[in-house]
C-alpha cells in the first residue's frame, strides 16, 4: 500500500486531470455528441432507412461522423461504443485519433444494457458492474476520458417503485466511483423515458424524486460531484399525452426540477433528446438559455444522438455519393444546438441546411 502522502498525491493529480476533462467537455457553447448506440439500436435505425446492416456500413457511417468537417467547433465530446473504439478509417486511421486531432474529448458507454428487475414486474435494471474496474483501465490506455452509464426508468400507473429508481441509482453511484477511480469522468443518466400518456407535472415529480435518490447515492459512494456530469431528461409530458407543453414552459419546468434537485458543485449537464425531434430538443436549449443565462449554478449543454444524427442518417442511406450532402447536415444540426446553448437559436436558422 501508498504512504499517505503518496495516496494523496495521487488522489489530487487525479481529481486535477478528471476536473480538466470536464472543463474541455464545457469549452465554449459546445456540447456532446452520443454516438454509442449499440449494435442492435445502429441496426434499427439502419433497417428504418434502408442500410445493410453490417459491421461494415456502421463503420462506414461512423467515419462519415468523425471526419465531419469543423466538427470540433461545436463538438467538445463524442460518446463511442466499444465497436466504434476500435475502429478506424477505411485509410487506417483510428477514429478516436482523428477526434483527438479535432478538440473532442472521446468517451465510452460502458453500461451493458438493461434486463427486468427481478420482483418489479416492467422495470429494467442496467447491468455491467462486473469486470467494469477492468475496462475501464483498457478504455483509459486506448484515450477515453469521459463515460457514460444509462439508468431506465419508466412511467405508468404503476411505475416507477421506489426499489427500482434505488436500484438504478446506486448502480449509476458505484460506476460513477469507478470511473473516477480510473481517471475518467463518469455521464451518470437517469432517463425518465417519454413514453406513456403522464403529463408534465408527473414526469416533472418522477424526474425530481429519481434525482434527488441519485445524489444521496453519489454521496453515500464517495463520488466527487464536482467530477461528475448529469445527463437527465428535460420535463415533458409522456409522448401519447393530450396535452403537450409550450417551449418556454418545458423549459421553465426543466429548470425548476434541476434547481430543486441537483447540488451547485456539479459542474454542468448534458441533456439527452430522448425522442424529441432535433427542433424540438434545440428549442427547449434555447429557450433555457434565454430565460436563465448567467443565473444557474451548473453549465447547460447537450448530449443528443438522435437529434443531431437522424436528419444526416436519412441524407446519406448508406451511400458514399451522400457523404458531403450528411455531413454538412450533421454540422448544421450541430451549430444549432451549439447556437441554442448560447440563448441565439432561431427557427430561421433550420433553413440553412447546406
Amino acid at each position: 500500500m501508498l504512504p499517505d502522502p503518496q495516496k494523496e498525491a495521487l488522489y489530487l493529480m487525479k481529481t486535477k486531470e478528471l476536473i480538466s476533462t470536464v472543463s474541455a467537455l464545457f469549452a465554449g457553447s459546445k456540447g456532446l455528441l452520443a454516438m454509442d448506440e449499440s449494435t442492435a439500436t445502429c441496426n434499427k435505425r439502419f433497417e428504418e432507412a434502408g442500410i445493410p446492416q453490417t459491421i461494415e456500413y456502421r463503420r462506414a457511417y461512423r467515419e462519415l461522423i468523425v471526419t465531419t468537417p469543423n466538427f470540433g467547433k461545436c463538438i467538445s465530446g463524442a460518446i463511442l461504443y466499444d465497436e466504434t473504439i476500435y475502429q478506424a478509417t477505411k485509410d487506417g486511421v483510428l477514429f478516436i485519433d482523428i477526434l483527438k486531432k479535432a478538440g473532442i474529448v472521446p468517451g465510452i458507454k460502458v453500461d451493458e444494457g438493461t434486463i427486468d428487475l427481478a420482483g418489479f414486474s416492467g422495470e429494467k435494471i442496467t447491468v455491467g458492474l462486473d469486470g467494469l474496474p477492468q475496462r475501464l483501465a483498457k478504455y483509459y490506455d486506448l484515450g477515453a476520458r469521459f463515460a457514460k452509464w444509462r439508468g431506465v426508468i419508466t412511467i405508468n400507473s404503476t411505475t416507477p417503485t421506489q426499489g427500482c429508481i434505488e436500484a438504478n441509482a446506486h448502480a449509476l453511484a458505484r460506476y460513477a466511483a469507478m470511473c473516477q477511480e480510473a481517471g475518467i469522468v463518469p455521464i451518470v443518466e437517469p432517463e425518465v423515458l417519454m413514453d406513456g400518456t403522464h403529463s408534465l407535472k408527473r414526469c416533472f415529480d418522477v424526474t425530481d424524486k429519481v434525482l434527488h435518490v441519485l445524489f444521496e447515492q453519489l454521496y453515500a459512494q464517495n463520488v466527487n460531484l464536482k467530477a461528475v456530469i448529469l445527463k437527465p431528461n428535460m420535463i415533458l409530458p409522456g409522448l401519447s399525452s393530450s396535452r403537450q407543453a409550450s417551449i418556454d414552459t418545458v423549459a421553465e419546468a426543466t429548470v425548476t426540477c434541476l434547481l430543486q434537485s441537483v447540488p451547485a458543485a456539479v459542474p454542468g449537464i448534458a441533456f439527452l433528446s430522448g425522442g424529441q425531434s432535433p427542433r424540438q430538443a434545440t428549442a427547449h436549449l434555447n429557450a433555457m438559455h434565454v430565460k436563465y443565462k448567467g443565473k444557474l449554478p451548473w453549465a447547460l449543454t447537450f448530449s443528443f444522438a438522435r437529434a443531431i444524427q437522424q436528419p444526416a442518417l436519412e441524407i446519406w442511406k448508406g451511400k458514399d455519393e451522400n457523404v458531403k450532402e450528411a455531413q454538412q447536415m450533421l454540422y448544421h444540426r450541430a451549430s444549432l444546438d451549439d447556437a441554442a446553448r448560447r440563448g441565439e437559436y432561431t427557427a430561421e436558422m433550420e433553413k440553412v441546411s447546406h
